[in-house]
């Protein structure tokens, strides 16, 4: 078991507690994934916050269904679970990437819709999923939400990185990730989420009050693709302007300006 991980649990519940009544911290030595593990809680009806975090995920998951791999000191994933009422769900996946951002680093940035950026590399993912509680499914109605991170402590070695490219035949080579301790020399699985556990709890609650507004001009000081040329999933190519009040993507096209929701696209940088 992970001590550095246990060691920090202890302030972290004491500090996201008062603002969470009956939040508890788990830390695992290994679990398949810890965002499938709370949905599969979610669904099943459970209420009470919690944040689990494991050293290893042995089938961990990112956006569409791409696979994040972690190593034991090499990575931290975790995944915060909590019943949420909204006064509108669009750009929560934002404002937990501003959320993260901040806390980690200044020159940590934002690339749409879910991914931390560092030198123009990918840090880390963000993976969120809801699940309906209760009965009815109304507005008014909590739901389940579970907020998953995957952030690279020590940059991955080329060998992970060749081997996670083979197993995806026909994708773009992809750029060698970079890794928290490049700024932050020395920082453990326990440091880094100590610095964004409760933080995010916060940002999660005040979002949830609040909307994306609060953290669009978070998000518009760590745009990643801001003025950029970009290629949608699509073919279409523009350049990005930036995110609208629901955190949708703006892209100047030939033909005009669109607005890119996560479920249409995704973005690469030409």
């Amino acid at each position: 078991m992970n001590t550095d991980l246990l060691a920090h649990s202890e302030a972290i519940w004491q500090a996201v507690a008062p603002l969470l009544p009956g939040f508890t911290v788990e830390v695992l030595p290994s679990i398949d994934s810890t965002n499938t593990e709370l949905m599969r809680r979610a669904r099943a009806g459970a209420l009470d916050p919690v944040l689990l975090v494991a050293e290893t995920q042995t089938a961990g998951r990112g956006r569409v269904g791409r696979s994040w791999h972690s190593r034991p000191g090499q990575s931290l994933t975790f995944s915060l679970a909590l019943p949420l009422t909204p006064r509108e769900w669009s750009g929560l996946s934002l404002a937990v990437g501003v959320s993260l951002a901040e806390s980690l680093h200044t020159d940590v940035r934002l690339k749409w819709p879910n991914d931390l950026w560092l030198d123009g590399r990918k840090l880390g993912g963000i993976l969120v999923e809801t699940a309906s509680l209760g009965h009815g499914g109304g507005a008014s109605m909590p739901r389940g939400v579970v907020i998953g991170a995957g952030i690279n402590l020590a940059r991955p070695d080329t060998q992970v990185v060749s081997a996670m490219a083979a197993a995806t035949p026909g994708a773009p080579a992809a750029m060698p990730p970079a890794g928290l301790a490049e700024v932050w020399m020395g920082v453990t699985a326990g440091e880094a989420l100590a610095r964004v556990a409760p933080a995010l709890v916060r940002d999660v609650l005040r979002f949830a009050e609040e909307g994306f507004g609060a953290f669009a001009p978070g998000f518009a000081r760590r745009d990643a693709l801001a003025g950029r040329p970009v290629r949608l999933s699509d073919g279409t190519e523009g350049t990005a302007r930036g995110v609208d009040e629901q955190g949708a993507l703006l892209i100047q096209t030939a033909a005009g300006m669109r607005a890119i929701t996560s479920a249409e696209v995704s973005v690469r940088p030409c």
